[in-house]
């Protein structure tokens, strides 16, 4: 009798653990589920889920507020989610927020993310159904870090090929990374660019002091620049030597008319100037002019001793020798 009642105590213990294991079991799991807490129901519609599940979490701002109550097919092709959310976070999360497909880390169980929403919008009620956004395409993205590789393993390849040509010394680059030669001569154009830069340097800085002179007050490039008086009497003498322009330029084209007339033979100056016959007959009138007068001169000395005007010369001399004394 003492032995089935110690049996009987043994095997109440046990279902006693046993029960108190798979209470605790289910509040453990309920309390992950979030199955003992008030809730309100939201719903989101995704064109495809990529493998959520009924259970999965809710998450919002890093929280996690509730699970995947239940997947409905919705229209044509697409996926309802119904989610049970802990109604103390409802104030938080406002009716224009937004719902996402995520990844409960890396490669981890997918989840539903809510976030966004502003403040101008009142908080979400039961049954609201939020916007959602497509997430990432994990497939896609996949495929895109697999052609990322390939070519990442092509510049790889070539940049193994240019290092291995260079260091044979194939190439301009190459050259002249291994021959000391054209290292010498590329140290001298380095060289002479410096030198050069140099030059530039003080040659601007020697064109600033000049400006700083040009720009002294009392210097004659300031008072063109900056005397508004002086400007208009250049302006006037510009105008003034435009004006004698002008005249020189007609004056000459009388000229040109003038040199034309006596260049011609229609006139007596063209005549004087241009017939040869008519020089030389003027030439020849001259001679004989000259040698006429000459002649006259010397019949006039001769009147002086002929004797009809003999008297009259002397009287003449004598009143010119008393002219004389009285002075």
């Amino acid at each position: 009798m003492k032995a089935e009642n110690k049996r009987n105590v043994i095997v109440g213990i046990f279902v006693f653990v046993g029960i108190a294991i798979l209470v605790a079991g289910v509040l453990t799991l309920g309390g992950q589920q979030k199955k003992f807490v008030k809730a309100i129901h939201l719903k989101a519609v995704f064109d495809d889920i990529g493998g959520l599940q009924a259970g999965n979490n809710v998450w919002f701002s890093g929280v996690k507020i509730g699970t995947v109550r239940k997947i409905n097919f919705y229209g044509d092709s697409q996926v309802e989610i119904e989610m049970n959310v802990e109604e103390e976070v409802v104030e938080f999360i406002r009716k224009d927020s937004k719902a996402t497909i995520s990844s409960d880390g890396l490669i981890g169980n997918k989840i539903i993310v809510i976030y966004g929403g502003t403040t101008m919008a009142p908080p979400v009620e039961d049954g609201d159904r939020l916007e959602s956004v497509m997430p990432l395409d994990t497939d896609q993205m996949m495929e895109t870090l697999q052609v990322n590789n390939e070519n990442l393993v092509e510049i790889t390849n070539d940049l193994k090929d240019l290092i291995g040509k260079l260091a044979n010394g194939e190439g301009i680059v190459g050259a002249v990374l291994t021959d000391s030669t054209l290292s010498d001569n590329f140290k001298i154009i380095v060289a002479n660019l410096k030198q050069t830069s140099e030059n530039s340097n003080r040659m601007l800085a020697e064109m600033n002091t000049f400006t700083q002179k040009l720009n002294k007050e009392g210097n004659l490039f300031n008072d063109l620049v900056t005397d508004t008086t002086m400007a208009v009497e250049i302006r006037d003498a510009m105008g003034s030597l435009k004006a004698a322009a002008e005249n020189s330029e007609q004056m000459t084209e009388e000229l040109k008319v003038i040199t034309d007339k006596f260049n011609s033979q229609d006139n007596s100056i063209g005549v004087l100037l241009n017939d040869e016959e008519f020089a030389n007959n003027l030439k020849q009138t001259m001679i004989n002019t000259d040698s006429a007068t000459y002649n006259l001169n010397r019949g006039l000395e001769a009147l002086e001793y002929t004797w009809p005007f003999k008297k009259g010369f002397k009287r003449k001399a004598k009143a010119e020798e008393a002219a004389k004394e009285n002075n």
